[in-house]
C-alpha cells in the first residue's frame, strides 16, 4: 500500500530548509541528522526509507547535506521544491559569507581586525588537533591502524609525499588486506 503524500507549499519548504540552513552546525552527517529529525519525525513529509534513499542518492556526488536537502524538497514538489529547498538551504551561508567578506575587506587594514585574525589561527589549528587525537583514539586503537597512521603522517611531514599518494596507497593497502583475509570477493 502506498502512502498518501500530502502537499507542502514551497514557503514551507523554503522555511524550514532556511531554519535548517541557519542553525545546522558540525558537518555533513550532523546537519543531514537535523534534516531527518524536522522532515521525517516532526512534520512527516516522507518516511525514513524515502529518506535513506535520499541520503544514499546524495552521497554520490558533492556535499550530500546540500544534496539531502535538494532530494527532499524534489521528493515533495518536484523540481521546484528541489530548486527552492536547495536555494533556502544555501541562503544563510551565503548571507553570512557575504556580510564578512564585506566587512573584511573594508576593514582588513585596520591593527584590531588583523590582531583578532592571526588571533583565530592557533584556535582552528588547535581544533583540527583536537578533532584529530578524538578520531585518533577512536580509529587507531588497534596497533596496526596507529601504525598505519604514523606511517601516513612520516610519509606526509617528513618525505613530502602529496596527501592524495598517502590516501591511494592506504586505500590500496586497505583493498589488498582486505581481500586476504576474505572480506572482499
Amino acid at each position: 500500500m502506498e502512502k498518501e503524500i500530502k502537499t507542502v507549499r514551497l514557503r514551507e519548504i523554503a522555511a524550514t530548509f532556511f531554519m535548517i540552513g541557519a542553525t545546522g552546525f558540525g558537518g555533513g552527517m550532523a546537519i543531514v541528522a537535523l534534516i531527518e529529525r524536522r522532515c521525517v519525525h516532526d512534520k512527516g513529509w516522507l518516511g525514513q526509507n524515502e529518506f535513506m534513499h535520499g541520503l544514499a542518492f546524495g552521497q554520490i556526488l558533492g556535499p550530500f547535506s546540500l544534496n539531502t536537502s535538494t532530494f527532499v524538497g524534489y521528493y515533495l514538489r518536484g523540481t521546484p521544491g528541489g530548486l527552492v529547498a536547495a536555494a533556502s538551504f544555501i541562503a544563510p551561508s551565503f548571507l553570512m559569507v557575504s556580510a564578512l567578506s564585506l566587512l573584511y575587506f573594508r576593514f582588513h587594514e585596520l591593527p584590531e581586525l588583523k590582531s583578532a585574525l592571526l588571533g583565530s589561527n592557533p584556535v582552528v589549528i588547535a581544533l583540527i588537533v583536537v578533532a584529530g587525537i578524538g578520531m585518533a583514539r577512536r580509529k587507531a586503537a588497534r596497533l596496526e591502524a596507529a601504525t598505519v597512521a604514523v606511517i601516513a603522517f612520516a610519509a606526509s611531514t617528513l618525505f613530502g609525499t602529496s596527501a592524495l599518494t598517502v590516501l591511494v596507497i592506504a586505500g590500496c593497502w586497505g583493498l589488498w588486506k582486505g581481500w586476504r583475509t576474505g572480506r572482499l570477493g
